[in-house]
């Protein structure tokens, strides 16, 4: 079972030290660094926390180019992601914390900009089996694609008071006591909860209470569900636990009280163990691994040679074949370091790709001189080529290796460029000229 998780990602930041000292100019504590820790918030933080559960997920979001918004993808690079761009600077909350208690808090980044939606991202959703969505309200559950898109999937929606309605028919709605109030004008969580699953037509909706547990309305008598007893120095991150414990339960089929039960559990033990700032990403990777399972690190195990070339392959044709062919006779394994859709949108027009990514990486693995597909989303291939540090770097074309820009970073790594001859004749490009 596939869950996708969709919604707006933040960067987190936390600043951990020691305070021994007041600031001599003002009646300000001096927080002494000693540990910078920097995480996916928002939706990252729930698709983050669905993986470390060992939920199948993937994470659909809009992230800006810029330099936070790389950092965040850094911090996003062990999960299953399908991203858009976002016009808005990456949106940035740095904590100050001593002890354990957060001093202060420093926002920057966000404001208005469109997120874009992406063919890849509605696809995504589609190919889920249940999607949570975690609302920030930075705009993108706003796109009018993307909500006809979740008409069409179960969902559970974690609100946000800057954002849209849910979605009609949501299998849960989530918000908190004050969320609730705010949307339903009704201070009762009781009455709340009712008054909100008629105007969003939910099937169900639960009003998460803090220490005081939840209140589910899913019609009939409302169901007040008690929070074990935990010492809470930070909040933070809770909703996105309880919003996902939630949704990973209905999606394994239990009952809406059963999910929202085991939801205000999770929750607990969660910031029992410290919340989000006590969460650490990297946990959710399995290890050891007792052997290596990709094609590279077969090779690498055993001295070999690893090659990678780099494209669009949009249309594969007979140039394409040759140089991969020569390309994997340079070596023992080969990468193909796939264009994504949105940028070969971006190097080659509107109109392009004619194949989408999935496709074209599924026609490139069943050629018999590749061995494995990556699929980046720059406009160069530097980011990927620094992950994977082939030994070999391949290009097809009339240009001298040196005149390749990624050339000098493989050099760094003892690596070297080579070019393969350009079949005239036979390019992309020229085959849709022809037909039009």
């Amino acid at each position: 079972m596939k869950l996708a998780v969709v919604g707006d990602c933040l960067l987190d930041v936390d600043l951990h030290g020691a305070v021994e000292r007041v600031c001599p100019d003002a009646p300000a504590p001096v927080l002494d660094v000693a540990e910078e820790r920097a995480r996916p918030g928002g939706a990252g933080l729930a698709a983050a926390l669905a993986a470390a559960d060992g939920v199948d997920v993937t994470l659909v979001s809009a992230i800006a180019d810029d330099a936070d918004g790389r950092r965040l993808r850094e911090e996003l690079a062990g999960l299953p992601t399908v991203l858009g761009r976002s016009s808005a600077p990456t949106p940035v909350k740095t904590r100050l914390r001593c002890g354990g208690h957060s001093l202060a808090r420093v926002d920057r980044g966000g404001g208005p900009g469109a997120p874009e939606v992406t063919d890849e991202m509605l696809d995504a959703v589609l190919d889920a089996d249940f999607v949570l969505v975690s609302d920030y309200g930075r705009g993108l559950v706003r796109d009018e694609r993307l909500r006809a898109v979740l008409t069409r999937v179960p969902v559970v929606w974690d609100p946000h008071p800057r954002g849209p309605a849910p979605v009609p028919n949501a299998r849960l709605v989530t918000p908190n006591a004050a969320e609730a109030g705010r949307f339903s004008g009704h201070p009762d969580p009781a009455d709340a909860a009712r008054a909100l699953r008629a105007k969003w037509d939910a099937r169900a909706v639960v009003v998460t209470l803090g220490a005081r547990g939840a209140l589910l309305d899913a019609g009939g008598t409302p169901v007040a569900v008690p929070a074990p007893e935990v010492p809470v120095l930070d909040p933070c991150g809770a909703g996105d636990r309880f919003a996902v414990t939630a949704a990973a339960r209905l999606m394994a089929g239990a009952a809406t009280d059963d999910a929202v039960a085991d939801a205000v559990t999770s929750a607990a033990d969660f910031l029992l163990r410290g919340g989000a700032s006590g969460f650490r990403p990297a946990e959710r990777v399995p290890r050891p691994r007792a052997e290596p399972v990709s094609p590279v690190d077969r090779v690498r195990a055993r001295g070999g040679v690893v090659v990678a070339a780099g494209g669009c392959f949009d249309l594969l044709h007979a140039g394409h074949v040759r140089t991969l062919r020569a390309a994997r006779s340079l070596g023992d394994c080969l990468v193909v370091c796939l264009n994504s859709d949105a940028s070969v949108r971006r190097l080659k027009g509107p109109g392009r790709p004619v194949n989408r990514e999935h496709d074209r990486a599924e026609v490139l693995r069943a050629l018999d001189c590749v061995d494995d597909v990556v699929v980046f989303d720059e406009d160069t291939p530097e980011r990927v080529l620094a992950v994977l540090r082939p030994d070999v770097w391949v290009k097809g074309g009339d240009y001298s290796a040196d005149s390749l820009p990624e050339a000098e970073l493989v050099r760094g790594w003892g690596g070297r460029t080579v070019v393969v001859p350009y079949h005239r004749g036979r390019s992309t490009t020229e085959m849709l000229s022809r037909r039009g």
